[in-house]
């Protein structure tokens, strides 16, 4: 058995006081909007049980992300649509939302986190922190806020469309999600330059050509 990576405690730059995190979610599913987020904590409000959207149960990230935005000194949101990914791609897509989280803060921040190794062009000082979300509270923060509100909305897509089983997938391309494509065809909200969208949108136009 493989030993667990230990990742070390993040050391902020001690010439700043006032940090923002940025996370992503959404950038392997199918369908939806690539979805990110940017907070700035406050040091005197404390908020237990911070990490990795990913690492912790639906459950306390519903517990946790009203608590984020009730004690964060700012929060936003950013996304890109499933038609600027297709025209951008999915990392300049990425890019753009984190951009656009960042600028919709009402607080400036001194410093930007962004989770990961790339950075999006900021007006601003920032650091691309590798696995920043199991690291540093404000990207931790940003991750639950993220993914959450993706969620939510994969959940009202599935009202509207219960026969492609967003609500359990989430969007990603399970077999489940693959089969449902083949069967029912894309919707406006898939991303059409992704492989297996694009290969259904080729062969029904294929079909369609041959008719």
């Amino acid at each position: 058995m493989k030993n667990k990576v230990e990742y070390e405690p993040f050391k902020y730059p001690q010439e700043y006081k006032l940090f923002a995190g940025v996370d992503e979610v959404g950038r392997g599913p199918l369908v939806g909007d690539v979805v990110t987020a940017a907070v700035i904590l406050d040091p005197t409000r404390p908020i237990a049980g911070l990490t990795d959207s990913k690492k912790i149960s639906d459950k306390k990230r519903q517990a946790l992300f009203p608590e984020i935005q009730q004690k964060a000194i700012a929060w936003s949101v950013g996304r890109c649509s499933p038609q600027e990914i297709d025209h951008l791609n999915i990392l300049q897509a990425t890019m753009v939302a984190m951009q656009r989280a960042v600028e919709g803060l009402k607080i400036k921040p001194e410093f930007v986190l962004i989770d990961g190794n790339r950075l999006p062009e900021l007006s601003l000082p920032a650091l691309a922190v590798v696995k920043g979300d199991l690291r540093v509270a404000e990207i931790s923060a940003a991750s639950i806020l993220a993914k959450v509100i993706r969620d939510r909305e994969m959940d009202e897509l599935d009202q509207c469309y219960p026969e492609y089983g967003f609500a359990q997938h989430k969007g990603y391309p399970t077999k489940a999600h693959l089969a449902a494509i083949e069967k029912y065809g894309v919707i406006a909200q898939h991303r059409q330059s992704f492989k297996p969208v694009a290969r259904v949108l080729a062969e029904q136009q294929l079909s369609q050509d041959q008719n």
